[in-house]
């Protein structure tokens, strides 16, 4: 009886989640606000990892260039991610502070704010990534036939940046409203046309017809995020006045976003050199395989991101009711509920990974390179929740800097010198970059929970 009664609850609190009502997160069960807020990020950002492994799956079948110009790709292109997340935290951090005060008209102003900083930024990316493809392939190590196959791929993802962008910074806004409902399905939308059309336009297309496929899906979740953020009927509406200039509130904007942005620039720089490290010590099978394997790691962590993009919309909205110790409590509990799935897809990672590889690839030499890269990747899963919760907090409250200063260190001065040192000075060639992994994102985490437990952030204005 009483495991019938628990699962007529779940299943009760799961609908409720998804059907995108507004409610009020700064009073009530703490266990049920992280629930209703994270079911729908978890199942958002699962169906992006989702079309990233159907991506991969249906590239592979085209070879190893093909797989390693995505990945090359992919791994200059985060910088695009890295700026949009960027601004996207920053809006979240503003709209979850105005909603918190019960100001919806302030908090839809900032949300238009942050799409105009959004446009200023997108056109210099794009361009660059456009002119310059092939030399970006060039840069990132990739070999003549990948440069010469892989270059259109390049320069449509690059084209399709402002998509990318909106996709996530309009998100942004949602999750800081509380609305992560609507944000979950738009990312749905995108994300379900990408899967129905990159089968066929790879098939007709080739290579190129994955990047077109990529971009019509996004631009579809664009629109429908538009639609209802200019004529919805949720807490946030958008019109035209919102889009004045306003000096003070863009200044602000920028003062979280640019911290923000560079957090996940220092990151995104990181793996970009742990690719080419690989590439250059292990060439194109080894590159192959990490790819694959990294896709697979990417796609299991994006529920834990789903909690702590709870974790920061839990604080901004609580730290703007004026009450700190909640925000506090729900990021500590948010942080053992994501302890709990980390540890489980750890268990997945040290003693399946053949049969994950085996999916995408017969290749028994890139099987063997992703079979190491998991089990070394997946040894510092818990780690990696801890840390992504604690640095989502410290973001949603506002306080941008310290998150980035710990990445600067943990990414710059301790992952990539130890990265080179075991796989070129110890000649370990890859295997030296998939230890550094792990290494550096524990050292991310403690140090993430060591300022969460100072307290500081309590007293960020936003």
């Amino acid at each position: 009886m009483s495991r019938q009664i628990t699962f007529k609850t779940i299943y009760r609190a799961v609908r409720t989640s998804l059907n995108g009502e507004q409610r009020d997160y700064t009073q009530g069960n703490i266990s049920k606000a992280i629930f209703l807020l994270a079911i729908p990020m978890i199942l958002e950002l699962s169906l992006e990892g989702v079309f990233a492994i159907v991506d991969i799956f249906f590239v592979s079948k085209l070879g190893q260039h093909a797989i390693a110009t995505v990945g090359l790709t992919e791994s200059v292109i985060s910088l695009v991610y890295s700026i949009a997340i960027g601004l996207s935290t920053a809006a979240t951090a503003v709209v979850s502070r105005r909603i918190g005060e019960k100001n919806p008209d302030a908090a839809a102003h900032a949300g238009a704010q942050s799409l105009i900083v959004a446009f200023i930024a997108t056109v210099a990316v794009s361009l660059l990534g456009v002119l310059f493809a092939g030399n970006i392939l060039l840069l990132m190590g990739a070999d003549p036939i990948v440069i010469k196959e892989g270059a259109v791929f390049t320069r449509i993802m690059f084209g399709g940046s402002l998509v990318i962008m909106l996709l996530f910074l309009i998100n942004g806004i949602f999750r800081g409203a509380g609305d992560a409902a609507m944000a979950m399905k738009s990312l749905w939308l995108a994300s379900i046309l990408n899967i129905i059309l990159c089968p066929l336009f790879i098939h007709f297309l080739g290579l190129k017809g994955a990047a077109i496929a990529t971009v019509i899906g996004r631009t579809g979740g664009v629109l429908y995020q538009c639609y209802h953020l200019f004529k919805g009927k949720g807490i946030i509406r958008l019109r035209a006045v919102h889009f004045n200039y306003d000096p003070a509130l863009l200044k602000s904007i920028v003062r979280i976003g640019w911290p923000a942005t560079l957090q996940f620039l220092i990151g995104s720089g990181s793996w970009i050199i742990l690719t080419r490290l690989v590439a250059e010590t292990g060439g194109t099978t080894a590159s192959a395989g990490y790819q694959i394997a990294i896709r697979n790691f990417v796609f299991f962590i994006l529920p834990a991101w789903g909690l702590s993009n709870a974790a920061a919309t839990l604080v901004g909205q609580n730290l703007g009711a004026k009450n700190p110790l909640r925000a506090e409590q729900s990021v500590n509990l948010t942080a053992k509920y994501s302890v709990l799935f980390m540890g489980t897809v750890m268990l997945i990672f040290l003693f399946l990974p053949q049969v994950i590889l085996r999916i995408y690839t017969g290749d028994e030499a890139v099987i063997r390179v992703g079979v190491v890269a998991l089990r070394w990747v997946g040894t510092g899963f818990i780690f990696y929740g801890i840390g992504m919760v604690m640095t989502q907090a410290l973001n949603g409250a506002g306080d941008t800097k310290t998150p980035t200063w710990i990445s600067f260190f943990c990414f710059w001065l301790f992952q990539v010198p130890l990265a080179y040192t075991l796989a070129i000075g110890f000649h370990l060639k890859a295997t030296g970059a998939f230890i550094a992994i792990p290494v550096a994102e524990t050292a991310i985490a403690l140090i993430a929970w060591y300022f969460f437990r100072k307290g500081k952030w309590k007293t960020i204005s936003v």
